[in-house]
């Protein structure tokens, strides 16, 4: 096509997009990533933990070209989850409960995003029906976050998630990679931006010090603990996990992009994410059969997450709970679910860490309601008691030396891949 068509057919498939409720739409070449060595080398490491999905298909991952004969270009999306206005508070009142990632709270964005992509290629096909057409919503080894970063989206932070400015990262990333030629946007690419400067929020506030500038190690960080790893968890993180049963919020409520302003009150968010629950009472997730913990994940996208480690998660959870305020009823159940030869062994063995870790602990001396350190252990945070006015006068940095998508294992584990990316 003539370069003048090539930006007609850019210009009215991002009109398209927008028109299907996708907050952000823009365009990336299919070339391959120039992180490909930083990659090998954090996978070399085993950062990526028990997600070994993350090393296969490693030159598709690389070379996007390679998914789809023939590749020219990648449409990418975003749909906004969350505004940033609306701050959960510490999980105190009302019984023990545990927290899950805001993503999470609505329906499933795999099939959200799915059922309009389709819809795009359905049409895109019907206009181009000798090109090739591939949808992924964390259904294909591509490197989601560099290509949005590269079609305009946004700017990766050090954190490795999608910000965009002025409004923050709350996204949920989708592609299309296509034989078709578009114009990449914006149309002069000026490589890899640096949102954070000097800030290190993020860094500073993870409990695990999952987080090094551009790069997050899975294998510390509380998302990929709860989401991903399937066997136990390290008793070094039991305490550090805090209130979180599936997913974390920590890097992005602490970042200052993400905090509200005008620009994000008005900034659209998607219906269907709208949150059902912010939370799961622990005593029912430990009664859970596998029929109530499929009723109780309904649409949502914490299906990743099998009855076993839900369990897993909730003891964690009711130990640190334990360990702050008394709860006769709480403490009694995870002594029997420790000495139950029925449980599953990775629910078993780790009611018995907790029981030990209680039993080192003593009662709990329940702290003031007003106390800084309560409310932030409550979260598993650092920040909000220490080191959270660390961001100072925002300068650009050098070019990070890691890749965008160097810690891909972080937004795995944050939106729960299925099945279909293994």
């Amino acid at each position: 096509m003539s370069g003048t068509l090539v930006k007609d057919s850019t210009a009215a498939v991002l009109k398209r997009c927008h028109e299907l409720g996708f907050a952000l739409a823009g365009v990336a070449s299919a070339e391959p990533t120039r992180w490909g060595t930083q990659l090998r080398h954090w996978l070399a490491l085993g950062r990526h933990g028990e997600m070994g999905y993350l090393a296969r298909h490693l030159q598709q991952r690389i070379d996007p070209g390679r998914m789809v004969p023939g590749a020219r270009s990648i449409i990418c999306v975003a749909d906004r989850y969350h505004d940033g206005c609306s701050e959960d508070e510490p999980v105190s009142g009302g019984g023990p409960r545990g927290r899950i990632a805001r993503y999470a709270r609505g329906d499933d964005y795999h099939r959200v995003m799915k059922k309009r992509l389709h819809s795009l290629r359905d049409e895109l096909a019907k206009e181009y029906p000798d090109r090739a057409w591939r949808v992924c919503v964390d259904t294909a080894p591509v490197l989601e976050r560099e290509l949005a970063q590269r079609a305009g989206l946004g700017s990766v932070g050090k954190h490795t998630l999608l910000i965009e400015p002025g409004v923050g990262s709350w996204l949920l990333l989708g592609e299309i990679i296509t034989s078709l030629e578009l114009a990449p946007t914006p149309a002069d690419d000026p490589g890899p931006t640096d949102p954070c400067g000097t800030c290190t929020r993020c860094i500073d506030a993870c409990p695990t010090d999952a987080i090094t500038p551009w790069s997050v190690d899975a294998t510390r960080c509380i998302s990929y603990l709860t989401i991903e790893h399937r066997s136990e968890i390290d008793e070094a993180f039991h305490e550090l996990i805090g209130e979180w049963i599936f997913g974390c919020d920590i890097c992005q409520e602490v970042c200052p992009h993400n905090q509200p302003t005008h620009r994000t009150a008005s900034a659209r968010t998607h219906a269907a994410y709208a949150p059902r629950r912010d939370s799961f009472e622990l005593l029912k997730v430990l009664d859970w059969d596998e029929q109530a913990r499929r009723e109780a994940f309904g649409r949502s996208a914490m299906k990743r997450a099998k009855l076993p480690m839900m369990k897993r998660n909730a003891l964690l959870a009711a130990g640190n709970w334990l360990a702050r305020f008394d709860d006769p009823l709480l403490r009694r159940r995870i002594c029997q679910i420790a000495d139950d030869p029925g449980q599953p062994d990775l629910v078993r063995s780790t009611a018995r860490s907790v029981v030990r870790r209680l039993e080192k602990v003593g009662p709990a001396a329940e702290e003031g309601e007003d106390s800084p350190r309560r409310a932030a252990e409550g979260r598993g945070e650092k920040s909000r008691v220490q080191g959270s006015g660390r961001v100072q006068q925002v300068v650009p940095n050098p070019e990070p030396q890691t890749p965008a998508d160097v810690g891909p294992a972080v937004a795995a584990a944050e939106k729960g891949l299925d099945a279909d990316s293994r």
